[in-house]
């Protein structure tokens, strides 16, 4: 784990767990982002900081976490919370201009808070559900893909020394992604359609890598976006599987970009519309 120097430039809460991933393989990716302090907080306690006051201690938080699904046996994919407390506090803090940034499967995150996913610009969905007013089916997901990203927007800031194409092994989704909400950074070369996806459902009732009766629309592909969360700046990053992409150096640089990015009056003042 880095060492967690609380009197850093930049401090950064990594709410984390809910997926499974290599803890120490995701903090070396910070390893060399100088004046960055990350403080990995698992789920649920990570949900009891997400209020007013944590600015006194971070200024930022990372999302790379997955809560408000159940996983047991039995009830896999079920929706849990949240309570009416971790709403109103993470939007009273979202009030307060924190900023965000958030990493692939926090997509899926809180199904159970349609709100949720208007935050983040899109959702992933492990069970047929209704979105945006209109029934959706579960979300595709692809391990282990290779192919080329494409920058969008080569002079935000989030995209500073990224090269216009570069490749990646990751895993993909196809999900949903409000378009007319977000500004696009980023999109893979991928197709997005069914065939090329497995259905998060079959995953969710044992049957892995199937999609056997599921029939998602084309889908983005977009895989990176910023985005105003109320009051705060939000990017969110679709890459970081595993450690395949958290050495991947142009991904590496787009985090920290993007850590440092939504720090900035700048940052905060374009999400409040200023």
């Amino acid at each position: 784990m880095p060492t967690i120097d609380h009197h850093a430039p930049l401090r950064v809460l990594a709410a984390v767990r809910g997926h499974p991933f290599d803890r120490n393989a995701l903090a070396a990716l910070f390893d060399g982002m100088e004046g960055i302090s990350v403080t990995f907080v698992d789920q649920p306690a990570a949900a009891l900081l997400m209020r007013p006051g944590l600015g006194a201690s971070f200024d930022a938080l990372l999302l790379y976490d997955m809560p408000g699904i159940d996983f047991a046996p039995g009830n896999m994919g079920a929706k849990v919370g949240p309570d009416d407390a971790l709403r109103e506090g993470l939007t009273a803090l979202l009030d307060e201009g924190i900023g965000v940034v958030a990493l692939h499967h926090a997509l899926a995150g809180w199904p159970g808070w349609p709100g949720y996913s208007e935050l983040l610009g899109g959702r992933f969905l492990y069970r047929p559900d209704e979105l945006r007013g209109q029934p959706t089916l579960d979300s595709g997901y692809r391990h282990a893909v290779d192919y080329t990203a494409h920058v969008l927007a080569g002079d935000h800031p989030v995209m500073a020394g990224v090269p216009a194409t570069f490749a990646m092994k990751d895993e993909l989704y196809l999900g949903e992604v409000f378009g007319d909400s977000v500004t696009p950074l980023l999109r893979s070369d991928y197709a997005f359609v069914r065939d090329n996806f497995h259905s998060a459902t079959e995953a969710m009732e044992g049957r892995m890598f199937s999609n056997e009766g599921w029939n998602h629309a084309p889908g983005s592909d977009l895989i990176g976006w910023v985005k105003p969360a109320r009051n705060s700046p939000l990017v969110y990053l679709q890459p970081g599987d595993d450690e395949v992409t958290y050495q991947n150096a142009h991904y590496r640089r787009m985090v920290e970009n993007a850590l440092r990015w939504v720090v900035t009056p700048e940052a905060k003042a374009w999400a409040r519309g200023g």
